[in-house]
């Protein structure tokens, strides 16, 4: 059966730091309010705009805590538990109380750059790990390899708590193979804000955003207004918000997205190693983009 909560606009919540590099749970808290009022759909804990690799066990912890709290039980959320050791992403499911969470959501392994037989295998490994529900994650820009069509598919139906993709290969012919074979209830997620509005055109059933982080009003209603088949009146804030969207992303992300956020007074622009805030150009940009909205 379809997983209703995962339709919509999910965001990929950052993480705040202070000025010590902290982080900064008040922040935290804010932004989620600040979804919240913006009527999105569920938020995505510990994924890859959250900062997670560089935060300690006891960070993440921290983190997990201070959303859920700040939550009030108001939206789904989903937790990002990925990596590229089938073994340690297996124990570390097996050791996180899942309680509190709608769904896993599990990047594709990177560096190591498995073949398609070892996507495959990992994900069946990590599906028979538990009985939560899971979204498959494929994002080669940053993993160095691509989970192909053929092989989301072979997941979708040999492993039944896989319940969505969220595609971020930028490829709309493979996204729309996917969703031409898929199993009837499986979920095809955008993994790209400017793709969102062609994905779901093509069947896709929402995305996991970053910008609906900055302007969740006006993004989950563009979404929701694809998903009833008003593409019209999608296509202006699809419009209005796409330039914005390209500038969050072009020297960087989260960077991009916290000097956003930042600028809105929602949380400060500090970023962790080896990330660095975004280029001035880029910066003095997204002031005037943010200053002209409307």
């Amino acid at each position: 059966m379809r997983n209703k909560n995962l339709t919509g606009t999910g965001v990929a919540i950052v993480t705040p730091f202070d000025k010590k590099g902290n982080v900064d749970t008040d922040s935290l808290s804010e932004i989620v309010k600040h979804l919240h009022e913006g009527k999105v759909e569920y938020i995505v804990v510990m994924g890859t705009t959250g900062e997670s690799v560089t935060l300690s066990k006891d960070e993440k912890e921290l983190v997990v805590q201070t959303v859920i709290k700040a939550n009030g039980n108001k939206l789904p959320l989903v937790l990002g538990i990925g990596g590229n050791n089938t073994s340690e992403v297996i124990t570390t499911i097996k050791k996180t109380n899942l309680k509190d969470f709608e769904a896993i959501l599990s990047v594709a392994p990177y560096y190591n750059k498995p073949n398609q037989e070892g996507y495959y295998q990992h994900y069946k490994a990590v599906s028979n790990s538990t009985k939560k529900d899971i979204i498959l994650y494929n994002v080669p820009g940053r993993t160095g390899s691509n989970v192909t069509w053929e092989t989301q598919i072979k997941i979708a139906k040999d492993c039944k708590n896989i319940v969505a993709t969220k595609e971020a290969s930028g490829s709309i012919e493979q996204i729309m193979k996917i969703i031409k074979n898929k199993p009837k209830d499986f979920m095809v997620i955008s993994g790209d804000d400017n793709l969102t509005l062609p994905v779901i055109a093509a069947g896709g059933v929402g995305v996991i955003s970053v910008v609906a982080q900055v302007f969740p009003k006006d993004f989950s209603e563009m979404v929701r207004l694809c998903l009833k088949g008003d593409f019209e009146k999608a296509q202006k804030l699809h419009y209005k918000i796409m330039d914005i969207t390209d500038q969050l992303f072009a020297d960087g992300n989260p960077g991009g997205v916290k000097f956003a956020l930042s600028e809105l007074k929602k949380c400060k622009s500090y970023v962790r190693l080896p990330l660095t805030e975004p280029n001035d150009k880029v910066k003095e940009t997204l002031q005037r983009l943010i200053k002209n909205y409307k």
